[in-house]
């Protein structure tokens, strides 16, 4: 499946053509064109394949469907189908805020809805195909399973700690319109497919370019020596320091996995990368600030915490399955 997703044939065909125009690949810049290229055009091509399909399938679960799926639901049940709806549903933090605030205003528990917003930026389906193409399917099946874990346990908390009182009052008083969405066609169905295709690349495009070259100069200009005391065995406090540099930027998994995959091969632990990039997709500073004008400082710093509480496990936990698992 690596080998599948991982598109060697595309790298061995980029770096045939560079060489063809003399470019030298053992340079260092030679090699950093040859990663820029070969990333920025897998991964656009991953996107889009990835958009059509969830996005097709996305299109039989509108925001009311989810709701009512919800509701028929109690307990860590509810938070359970919560959070694996989150997988199908938008690709980063910012765009899930707006289904978490209808989703709170038409009544569901707080706990639930927290368990969706927690979900939808850590563990889409498009996390689980590039992290196989990367990393492999162990890596990818456990990263999805640790944050449906993190996802359901973070709602179940929020959920016992009642507090209700800590959404704005505006939420809690919006009355929630009950409306049938309408039974689209097939045709219908894939048009709206290639629409969110055209939009979502219109949106990230410019972060996968960032991420790829971020990744290209760290792959080819950082020393490994650096990158191994920072990020490496020999730093115990790596996990944490990913995950807080993380936080303040603002992209998706398709614009930070170059980076990851970068850091890996100069020597970083792979629980401190996929920390990095937990940190960046959950708990950007848009989000965030979004968030807060929906529900009250404390619930914010509860959310918060428990977030990055679950994420340095998470990336602790792959430091030390790191030797089975790659």
């Amino acid at each position: 499946m690596k080998q599948i997703l991982g598109m060697k044939w595309l790298n061995e065909l980029i770096g045939d053509f560079l060489s063809l125009i003399g470019a030298d690949l053992e340079s260092r810049l030679g090699g950093g064109i040859q990663f820029f290229l070969y990333d920025v055009i897998k991964i656009t091509i991953l996107l889009c394949v990835l958009i059509y399909l969830i996005s097709y399938i996305q299109s039989y679960f509108p925001p009311e469907r989810s709701k009512k799926i919800l509701g028929h639901f109690h307990g860590i049940w509810a938070n359970c189908i919560a959070a694996l709806l989150g997988t199908v549903t938008p690709f980063c933090s910012c765009s899930s805020i707006p289904l978490f605030i209808g989703f709170t205003s038409a009544g569901l528990p707080l706990g639930v809805t927290f368990s969706f917003l927690i979900s939808s930026p850590m563990v889409d389906v498009g996390s689980l195909i590039l992290l196989m193409s990367i990393f492999g399917t162990k890596v990818a099946i456990i990263y999805v399973m640790l944050g449906l874990v993190v996802a359901v346990i973070g709602g179940t908390l929020i959920e016992k700690l009642h507090m209700e009182d800590q959404v704005e009052e505006f939420i809690r008083k919006a009355s929630a319109v009950d409306i049938d969405s309408p039974s689209l066609t097939q045709k219908e169905r894939l048009i709206y497919a290639k629409d969110q295709v055209l939009e979502t690349l219109r949106k990230v495009f410019p972060y996968i370019v960032i991420g790829v070259g971020i990744g290209a100069v760290i792959h080819n200009w950082i020393p490994q020596s650096f990158v191994e005391g920072i990020l490496g065995r020999k730093n115990s406090f790596g996990v944490m320091l990913a995950t807080i540099v993380g936080i303040p930027l603002y992209a998706d998994t398709f614009g930070t996995i170059s980076i990851a995959e970068a850091l890996l091969y100069k020597g970083a632990q792979l629980g401190t990368v996929l920390a990095f990039m937990l940190g960046v997709t959950t708990l950007s500073l848009p989000s965030l600030i979004m968030l807060k004008k929906a529900i009250k400082t404390k619930l914010l710093v509860v959310f918060i915490t428990i977030c990055v509480v679950g994420i340095v496990i998470v990336g602790y936990l792959f430091n030390l399955m790191q030797g089975m698992i790659l």
